[in-house]
Protein backbone atom coordinates (compact mmCIF):
# COMPACT_ATOMS: atom_id res chain seq x y z
CA UNK A 1 0.00 0.00 0.00
CA UNK A 2 2.91 2.20 0.87
CA UNK A 3 4.00 1.59 -3.11
CA UNK A 4 0.69 2.02 -4.42
CA UNK A 5 0.14 5.26 -2.58
CA UNK A 6 3.32 6.49 -4.06
CA UNK A 7 2.75 5.45 -7.60
CA UNK A 8 -1.19 6.34 -7.24
CA UNK A 9 -1.28 9.25 -5.38
CA UNK A 10 -5.15 9.96 -5.72
CA UNK A 11 -5.89 6.54 -4.66
CA UNK A 12 -8.28 7.77 -1.69
CA UNK A 13 -7.96 4.00 -0.50
CA UNK A 14 -4.56 3.10 -1.18
CA UNK A 15 -3.48 6.52 1.18
CA UNK A 16 -5.85 5.76 4.12
CA UNK A 17 -4.76 2.24 4.68
CA UNK A 18 -0.80 3.55 3.76
CA UNK A 19 -1.42 5.54 6.73
CA UNK A 20 -3.60 2.70 9.00
CA UNK A 21 -1.00 0.93 10.21
CA UNK A 22 1.79 3.85 11.02
CA UNK A 23 2.34 7.10 12.64
CA UNK A 24 2.48 9.98 10.33
CA UNK A 25 5.63 12.06 10.51
CA UNK A 26 6.22 15.79 9.90
CA UNK A 27 6.99 16.06 5.68
CA UNK A 28 4.75 12.69 4.93
CA UNK A 29 4.53 12.25 1.50
CA UNK A 30 1.34 10.23 2.09
CA UNK A 31 -0.35 13.00 4.25
CA UNK A 32 0.70 15.54 1.51
CA UNK A 33 -1.51 13.66 -1.13
CA UNK A 34 -3.88 12.90 1.46
CA UNK A 35 -4.40 17.26 1.87
CA UNK A 36 -4.12 17.57 -2.33
CA UNK A 37 -7.35 15.33 -2.35
CA UNK A 38 -9.01 17.09 0.27
CA UNK A 39 -8.68 20.56 -1.08
CA UNK A 40 -10.39 18.50 -4.41
CA UNK A 41 -13.10 17.16 -2.26
CA UNK A 42 -16.07 17.65 -4.74
CA UNK A 43 -14.28 15.60 -7.54
CA UNK A 44 -14.30 12.52 -5.29
CA UNK A 45 -17.04 9.88 -4.34
CA UNK A 46 -18.34 9.68 -1.44
CA UNK A 47 -16.31 6.22 -0.43
CA UNK A 48 -13.06 8.18 -1.27
CA UNK A 49 -14.29 11.30 0.80
CA UNK A 50 -14.93 9.40 3.73
CA UNK A 51 -11.06 7.60 3.32
CA UNK A 52 -9.59 10.63 3.40
CA UNK A 53 -11.43 12.33 6.26
CA UNK A 54 -10.75 8.92 7.79
CA UNK A 55 -6.90 9.13 7.29
CA UNK A 56 -6.73 12.95 7.99
CA UNK A 57 -8.31 12.78 11.14
CA UNK A 58 -6.08 9.95 12.18
CA UNK A 59 -2.55 11.61 10.82
CA UNK A 60 -3.30 15.17 11.68
CA UNK A 61 -3.92 13.81 15.35
CA UNK A 62 -0.51 12.09 15.20
CA UNK A 63 1.25 15.80 13.87
CA UNK A 64 -0.18 17.55 16.83
CA UNK A 65 -2.75 19.34 14.68
CA UNK A 66 -6.20 18.13 17.44
CA UNK A 67 -9.03 20.56 16.07
CA UNK A 68 -8.62 19.79 12.15
CA UNK A 69 -8.45 15.88 12.96
CA UNK A 70 -11.12 15.65 14.56
CA UNK A 71 -13.35 17.94 11.61
CA UNK A 72 -12.08 15.39 9.40
CA UNK A 73 -13.01 12.48 11.73
CA UNK A 74 -16.87 14.60 11.97
CA UNK A 75 -17.27 14.91 8.22
CA UNK A 76 -15.88 11.33 7.86
CA UNK A 77 -18.74 9.47 10.18
CA UNK A 78 -21.13 11.89 9.02
CA UNK A 79 -20.94 10.57 5.73
CA UNK A 80 -20.17 6.71 6.92
CA UNK A 81 -23.38 7.22 8.97
CA UNK A 82 -25.41 7.47 5.81
CA UNK A 83 -24.56 4.37 4.43
CA UNK A 84 -25.01 2.71 7.69
CA UNK A 85 -28.53 0.33 8.45
CA UNK A 86 -28.87 1.24 12.26
CA UNK A 87 -32.36 0.68 14.18
CA UNK A 88 -31.15 2.19 17.23
CA UNK A 89 -34.60 1.17 19.15
CA UNK A 90 -34.38 -2.29 18.24
CA UNK A 91 -30.79 -2.57 19.65
CA UNK A 92 -31.27 -0.83 22.78
CA UNK A 93 -34.74 -2.53 23.60
CA UNK A 94 -33.34 -5.64 22.99
CA UNK A 95 -30.19 -4.35 25.99
CA UNK A 96 -33.28 -3.67 28.26
CA UNK A 97 -35.19 -7.24 27.22
CA UNK A 98 -31.96 -9.14 28.23
CA UNK A 99 -31.69 -7.36 31.61
CA UNK A 100 -35.38 -8.30 31.88
CA UNK A 101 -34.62 -11.99 30.88
CA UNK A 102 -31.93 -12.54 33.52
CA UNK A 103 -33.42 -11.51 36.82
CA UNK A 104 -32.44 -12.79 40.20
CA UNK A 105 -29.00 -15.17 41.05
CA UNK A 106 -28.90 -17.54 37.42
CA UNK A 107 -27.90 -20.97 37.90
CA UNK A 108 -24.28 -21.67 37.48
CA UNK A 109 -23.75 -24.37 34.00
CA UNK A 110 -23.73 -28.01 35.19
CA UNK A 111 -20.66 -30.45 34.35
CA UNK A 112 -20.71 -31.71 30.80
CA UNK A 113 -19.75 -35.62 30.58
CA UNK A 114 -17.56 -35.73 27.59
CA UNK A 115 -16.89 -32.41 27.10
CA UNK A 116 -13.23 -31.11 25.58
CA UNK A 117 -10.68 -30.14 28.08
CA UNK A 118 -10.63 -26.69 26.89
CA UNK A 119 -11.51 -23.75 28.92
CA UNK A 120 -12.71 -20.38 27.32
CA UNK A 121 -11.83 -17.18 28.57
CA UNK A 122 -14.61 -14.43 27.50
CA UNK A 123 -13.25 -10.58 26.56
CA UNK A 124 -16.00 -8.52 26.61
CA UNK A 125 -16.64 -4.64 26.79
CA UNK A 126 -17.03 -1.95 24.30
CA UNK A 127 -14.69 -2.17 20.93
CA UNK A 128 -11.45 0.02 21.73
CA UNK A 129 -11.63 -0.48 25.93
CA UNK A 130 -8.50 -2.71 25.75
CA UNK A 131 -9.54 -5.83 24.45
CA UNK A 132 -6.99 -5.95 22.34
CA UNK A 133 -4.28 -5.60 24.60
CA UNK A 134 -5.78 -8.28 27.27
CA UNK A 135 -5.72 -11.20 24.96
CA UNK A 136 -2.06 -10.46 23.82
CA UNK A 137 -1.17 -10.86 27.29
CA UNK A 138 -3.26 -14.01 27.85
CA UNK A 139 -2.13 -15.34 24.25
CA UNK A 140 1.63 -14.74 25.24
CA UNK A 141 1.21 -17.79 27.66
CA UNK A 142 2.28 -20.79 26.54
CA UNK A 143 -0.85 -22.86 27.62
CA UNK A 144 -3.61 -20.15 26.05
CA UNK A 145 -5.01 -20.33 22.38
CA UNK A 146 -5.66 -16.39 21.76
CA UNK A 147 -8.45 -17.25 19.51
CA UNK A 148 -9.28 -13.46 18.92
CA UNK A 149 -13.33 -12.36 17.52
CA UNK A 150 -14.93 -15.47 17.16
CA UNK A 151 -18.97 -16.37 16.39
CA UNK A 152 -18.47 -19.90 17.51
CA UNK A 153 -20.82 -18.91 20.50
CA UNK A 154 -23.74 -17.54 18.28
CA UNK A 155 -23.26 -20.13 15.50
CA UNK A 156 -23.98 -22.68 18.77
CA UNK A 157 -26.85 -20.61 19.49
CA UNK A 158 -27.87 -21.08 16.46
CA UNK A 159 -27.30 -24.94 16.26
CA UNK A 160 -30.08 -25.51 19.60
CA UNK A 161 -32.21 -22.66 18.24
CA UNK A 162 -31.93 -19.93 20.64
CA UNK A 163 -31.67 -17.72 17.78
CA UNK A 164 -33.12 -19.07 14.36
CA UNK A 165 -36.90 -19.29 15.28
CA UNK A 166 -38.30 -17.13 12.17
CA UNK A 167 -38.71 -13.56 13.19
CA UNK A 168 -37.17 -14.25 17.35
CA UNK A 169 -34.00 -12.98 18.26
CA UNK A 170 -31.79 -13.58 21.51
CA UNK A 171 -33.30 -12.72 24.20
CA UNK A 172 -36.70 -13.93 23.18
CA UNK A 173 -36.01 -17.28 21.98
CA UNK A 174 -34.96 -18.14 25.86
CA UNK A 175 -37.98 -17.98 27.13
CA UNK A 176 -39.36 -20.93 25.00
CA UNK A 177 -35.51 -23.31 26.15
CA UNK A 178 -35.12 -26.28 28.32
CA UNK A 179 -31.66 -27.24 30.64
CA UNK A 180 -31.21 -29.68 28.07
CA UNK A 181 -30.36 -27.30 25.06
CA UNK A 182 -28.57 -24.99 27.34
CA UNK A 183 -26.61 -27.91 28.11
CA UNK A 184 -26.24 -28.88 24.43
CA UNK A 185 -25.62 -25.30 24.27
CA UNK A 186 -22.17 -25.25 25.92
CA UNK A 187 -21.61 -28.80 24.68
CA UNK A 188 -21.56 -27.33 21.26
CA UNK A 189 -19.83 -24.51 21.50
CA UNK A 190 -16.86 -25.87 23.44
CA UNK A 191 -16.52 -28.45 20.72
CA UNK A 192 -15.97 -25.72 18.02
CA UNK A 193 -13.12 -23.98 20.33
CA UNK A 194 -11.86 -27.22 21.04
CA UNK A 195 -11.00 -27.86 17.63
CA UNK A 196 -9.15 -23.82 17.76
CA UNK A 197 -7.29 -24.16 20.29
CA UNK A 198 -5.27 -27.54 19.71
CA UNK A 199 -3.37 -28.93 22.42
CA UNK A 200 -3.72 -25.06 24.39
CA UNK A 201 -5.15 -25.72 27.33
CA UNK A 202 -7.36 -22.17 27.41
CA UNK A 203 -8.80 -20.41 24.72
CA UNK A 204 -9.37 -16.66 24.19
CA UNK A 205 -12.67 -15.73 22.97
CA UNK A 206 -12.41 -11.96 22.44
CA UNK A 207 -15.73 -10.94 20.26
CA UNK A 208 -16.33 -7.89 22.99
CA UNK A 209 -20.11 -8.25 22.10
CA UNK A 210 -20.71 -11.47 23.85
CA UNK A 211 -21.10 -8.78 26.69
CA UNK A 212 -24.97 -9.13 25.86
CA UNK A 213 -24.90 -12.95 26.90
CA UNK A 214 -22.53 -13.16 29.88
CA UNK A 215 -25.54 -14.58 31.49
CA UNK A 216 -26.19 -17.37 29.50
CA UNK A 217 -22.75 -18.53 28.85
CA UNK A 218 -22.59 -18.41 32.49
CA UNK A 219 -25.65 -20.81 32.45
CA UNK A 220 -24.01 -23.19 29.80
CA UNK A 221 -20.52 -23.38 30.05
CA UNK A 222 -19.19 -24.58 33.08
CA UNK A 223 -15.76 -23.08 34.11
CA UNK A 224 -16.23 -19.95 31.78
CA UNK A 225 -14.07 -16.95 33.04
CA UNK A 226 -15.13 -13.30 31.93
CA UNK A 227 -13.12 -10.62 31.50
CA UNK A 228 -14.41 -7.20 31.38
CA UNK A 229 -12.31 -5.04 30.14
CA UNK A 230 -13.04 -1.21 30.93
CA UNK A 231 -11.78 2.20 29.95
CA UNK A 232 -12.77 6.10 30.71
CA UNK A 233 -16.06 6.09 28.54
CA UNK A 234 -15.42 9.28 26.64
CA UNK A 235 -11.94 8.43 25.89
CA UNK A 236 -13.67 4.97 24.30
CA UNK A 237 -16.40 6.64 22.67
CA UNK A 238 -13.86 9.04 21.22
CA UNK A 239 -11.61 6.54 19.99
CA UNK A 240 -14.23 4.19 18.18
CA UNK A 241 -15.02 7.53 16.87
CA UNK A 242 -11.48 7.57 14.92
CA UNK A 243 -12.19 4.12 13.55
CA UNK A 244 -13.43 3.47 10.35
CA UNK A 245 -15.34 0.57 11.39
CA UNK A 246 -17.01 -2.28 9.16
CA UNK A 247 -20.72 -2.47 9.17
CA UNK A 248 -20.69 -4.61 12.19
CA UNK A 249 -20.33 -1.87 14.71
CA UNK A 250 -23.16 1.16 13.18
CA UNK A 251 -23.60 2.78 16.51
CA UNK A 252 -20.29 4.08 16.32
CA UNK A 253 -20.53 6.83 13.30
CA UNK A 254 -22.60 9.50 15.55
CA UNK A 255 -21.65 10.73 18.72
CA UNK A 256 -25.21 10.81 20.53
CA UNK A 257 -26.09 6.82 19.14
CA UNK A 258 -22.41 6.35 20.27
CA UNK A 259 -23.17 7.80 23.60
CA UNK A 260 -26.82 6.20 23.87
CA UNK A 261 -25.16 2.76 23.12
CA UNK A 262 -22.47 3.00 25.68
CA UNK A 263 -25.02 3.79 28.45
CA UNK A 264 -26.72 0.85 27.52
CA UNK A 265 -24.06 -1.43 27.44
CA UNK A 266 -23.28 -0.38 30.78
CA UNK A 267 -26.41 -0.78 32.64
CA UNK A 268 -26.10 -4.30 30.71
CA UNK A 269 -22.75 -4.59 32.60
CA UNK A 270 -23.77 -3.50 35.50
CA UNK A 271 -26.74 -6.18 35.62
CA UNK A 272 -24.22 -8.73 35.48
CA UNK A 273 -22.62 -7.61 38.61
CA UNK A 274 -25.81 -7.82 40.22
CA UNK A 275 -26.45 -11.27 38.99
CA UNK A 276 -23.35 -13.43 38.99
CA UNK A 277 -21.65 -14.27 42.32
CA UNK A 278 -18.96 -12.48 43.62
CA UNK A 279 -16.16 -13.07 41.74
CA UNK A 280 -17.17 -14.69 38.65
CA UNK A 281 -16.32 -11.88 36.10
CA UNK A 282 -13.32 -9.74 36.59
CA UNK A 283 -12.73 -6.46 35.23
CA UNK A 284 -10.17 -4.76 34.20
CA UNK A 285 -9.52 -0.71 33.55
CA UNK A 286 -6.86 -0.25 30.79
CA UNK A 287 -5.96 2.88 32.75
CA UNK A 288 -4.42 0.66 34.91
CA UNK A 289 -3.16 -2.12 32.84
CA UNK A 290 -0.90 1.14 31.23
CA UNK A 291 0.63 1.87 34.61
CA UNK A 292 0.99 -1.45 36.33
CA UNK A 293 1.29 -4.02 33.70
CA UNK A 294 3.13 -6.55 35.72
CA UNK A 295 0.55 -6.42 38.36
CA UNK A 296 -2.46 -6.55 36.19
CA UNK A 297 -1.40 -9.29 34.02
CA UNK A 298 -0.63 -11.07 37.60
CA UNK A 299 -4.26 -10.63 38.66
CA UNK A 300 -5.73 -11.67 34.98
CA UNK A 301 -3.70 -15.06 34.85
CA UNK A 302 -4.50 -15.61 39.13
CA UNK A 303 -8.39 -15.18 37.84
CA UNK A 304 -8.46 -17.89 34.99
CA UNK A 305 -6.10 -20.56 37.15
CA UNK A 306 -2.94 -19.42 34.87
CA UNK A 307 0.59 -20.05 36.75
CA UNK A 308 2.63 -17.14 36.15
CA UNK A 309 4.89 -16.26 33.06
CA UNK A 310 6.89 -13.68 32.19
CA UNK A 311 6.45 -14.10 28.55
CA UNK A 312 3.27 -12.23 29.18
CA UNK A 313 5.03 -9.02 29.63
CA UNK A 314 6.56 -9.39 25.94
CA UNK A 315 3.18 -9.66 24.56
CA UNK A 316 4.39 -7.24 21.64
CA UNK A 317 6.75 -9.62 20.63
CA UNK A 318 4.33 -12.45 19.82
CA UNK A 319 4.13 -13.46 16.16
CA UNK A 320 0.13 -14.44 16.30
CA UNK A 321 -2.00 -12.21 14.07
CA UNK A 322 -4.26 -9.66 15.19
CA UNK A 323 -7.26 -8.44 12.97
CA UNK A 324 -8.39 -5.80 14.92
CA UNK A 325 -8.39 -1.77 15.11
CA UNK A 326 -5.25 -2.14 17.95
CA UNK A 327 -2.98 -4.53 15.23
CA UNK A 328 -0.34 -1.76 15.55
CA UNK A 329 -0.71 -0.57 19.05
CA UNK A 330 0.08 -4.27 20.13
CA UNK A 331 3.16 -4.98 18.11
CA UNK A 332 4.35 -1.99 20.70
CA UNK A 333 5.68 -2.27 24.21
CA UNK A 334 3.09 -0.60 26.33
CA UNK A 335 2.36 3.29 26.16
CA UNK A 336 0.24 5.75 27.61
CA UNK A 337 -0.57 7.93 25.13
CA UNK A 338 -3.95 6.85 24.47
CA UNK A 339 -4.28 7.82 28.33
CA UNK A 340 -6.79 11.00 28.70
CA UNK A 341 -6.49 11.82 24.89
CA UNK A 342 -7.21 15.13 24.05
CA UNK A 343 -10.86 15.79 23.67
CA UNK A 344 -13.03 18.53 21.83
CA UNK A 345 -14.50 21.69 22.96
CA UNK A 346 -17.93 21.04 25.16
CA UNK A 347 -20.37 22.22 22.19
CA UNK A 348 -18.78 19.82 20.18
CA UNK A 349 -18.78 16.95 22.34
CA UNK A 350 -22.06 17.48 23.99
CA UNK A 351 -24.19 15.11 22.08
CA UNK A 352 -21.87 12.19 23.87
CA UNK A 353 -21.91 14.19 27.24
CA UNK A 354 -25.77 13.93 27.42
CA UNK A 355 -26.36 10.96 26.32
CA UNK A 356 -23.49 9.74 29.11
CA UNK A 357 -24.61 11.96 31.82
CA UNK A 358 -25.42 10.28 35.28
CA UNK A 359 -23.87 7.48 34.31
CA UNK A 360 -21.69 6.68 36.74
CA UNK A 361 -24.41 7.14 39.61
CA UNK A 362 -26.49 4.67 37.33
CA UNK A 363 -23.55 1.97 37.07
CA UNK A 364 -21.47 1.91 40.28
CA UNK A 365 -20.35 -0.93 41.42
CA UNK A 366 -17.17 -2.14 42.71
CA UNK A 367 -14.64 -3.42 40.09
CA UNK A 368 -13.87 -7.54 40.54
Amino acid sequence: FERMAKDAPRSARALYVALRDRRAVAGDPVVQSLLALADDLPRLTRGERIFVHFALGKALAELAEPEQAFAHLVEGNALRRQEIEYDEGLVLGAFDRIRSSFAGALPPARPILGAPPVKPIFIVGMPRSGSTLVEQVLASHPLVHGGGERTDFIAAMRTVGLDSAPGANFPDTLAGSTPLEIRALGNDYLRRVSAAAGEASFITDKSTVNFTAVGLIYMAIPGARFIHCLRDPIDTCLSCFSKLFSADVPFAFDLGELGRYYAAYERVMAHWRDVLPLGAMLEVRYEDMVADLEGQSRRILDYCGLPWDPAVLDFHRSGRPVRTASLRQVRQPIYRSSVGRWRPDEAVLRPLTEALKGLAEETSAPVG
